[in-house]
């Protein structure tokens, strides 16, 4: 069992550097489309604060994906290879597509395709799980609401101040914003893997009888989340950086503190949610207050389209994985 509990934390890992090589387009896209840093310099800047996250936040998103999400009674080492398998597969192939999918989400399906194999429907937790759809709505919601005020309030306060200068201005506290960000998103996504880590040596009798989420289980997800994103996900950054609307720093900077706010509460509130989510309907929310027709509307339409399979998707393909590999390792 050990041999197969070390595989899958290695696997957990690899997901988890998936993940930040994913998600490295939400916390840069802006900040590289307004040409504020380079794309090189931009990963280097996201992935130090990705793991700086480490040292602010607790692990109640962590706990949520391990205990929250399915019955953890019925998580055995099989379950958790399983549901990483699925989710590994639909994050590569969409990263590799280009297309912004919610890793988080991904992770979530995951876990419930082989959890429905093992216990049916009553392996599923309804309270977690409504809360994880609740937010799929939600999020992208908050985070476009929240950007377009600050980005009408932006305007209001530097109404009668020359452009360059607000330009100039704005490139700096892009700096600030895409940083905050960046700790938003390594706290929120990191959680994620230990979460699932934590679960699987819990289940197999490596915690003891009480769940928490070990010290060396923390700084080794965060670590994996920062090298992700250093690798970067160009097609991704296109994606969101330019295919969804034009951004000014300004705008960079209103999105990303819109972003960065509905994280960083998330977190804290110790609820799951897609940072590709929240930071896509930010950059929707500043490119409402220019027109409504300067949202590229079919981008965005492929991103939902997206999002929406994500969730059955990975149900579908890690239960299959499962059932393939119940055939030969569980008997």
């Amino acid at each position: 069992m050990l041999t197969i509990v070390i595989i899958t934390i290695i696997i957990a890992l690899l997901f988890d550097f998936l993940n930040g090589m994913n998600d490295a387009a939400n916390s840069i896209a802006t900040i590289v489309s307004t040409k504020v840093l380079s794309p090189l310099m931009a990963v280097a800047w996201a992935a130090f604060f990705n793991f700086a996250a480490v040292f602010f936040f607790g692990v109640k998103v962590a706990t949520t994906i391990g205990k929250g999400i399915v019955d953890p009674g019925i998580i055995n080492e099989y379950v958790i290879l399983g549901g990483l398998l699925g989710a590994i597969i639909w994050v590569f192939t969409c990263t590799r597509l280009g297309m912004p999918i919610s890793v988080s989400h991904a992770l979530i399906g995951g876990l419930m395709g082989p959890a429905l194999v093992v216990g049916g429907t009553s392996a599923i937790l309804s309270a977690g799980i409504t809360k994880v759809l609740l937010f799929i709505v939600l999020s992208p919601l908050i985070g476009l609401v929240l950007s377009y005020f600050i980005m009408i309030i932006t305007m209001l306060v530097f109404r009668n101040a020359h452009p360059r200068k607000v330009d100039k201005l704005f490139r700096f506290m892009q700096l600030l914003s895409s940083a905050v960000f960046s700790l938003g998103h390594g706290s929120n996504d990191a959680q994620k893997t230990m979460g699932i880590i934590a679960i699987l040596l819990f289940s197999t009798g490596y915690l003891g009888t009480e769940f928490y989420v070990p010290t060396w289980v923390i700084f080794a997800s965060y670590g994996m989340i920062a090298l992700g994103t250093l690798a970067g996900g160009k097609k991704v950054i296109k994606t969101l950086g330019s295919g969804l609307t034009h951004l000014k720093p300004v705008q960079g900077f209103s999105a990303e503190t819109a972003g960065a706010l509905t994280l960083i509460g998330s977190a804290v509130a110790g609820i799951p949610v897609s940072t590709t989510h929240t930071i896509t309907g930010s950059i929707m929310g500043v490119g409402l207050t220019k027109r409504v027709s300067s949202i590229r509307w079919g981008v965005a339409g492929n991103i939902v389209i997206a999002w929406v399979f994500t969730i059955p998707g990975t149900m579908l393909m890690s239960a299959g994985i499962y059932w393939i590999i119940s055939l030969f390792l569980t008997k």
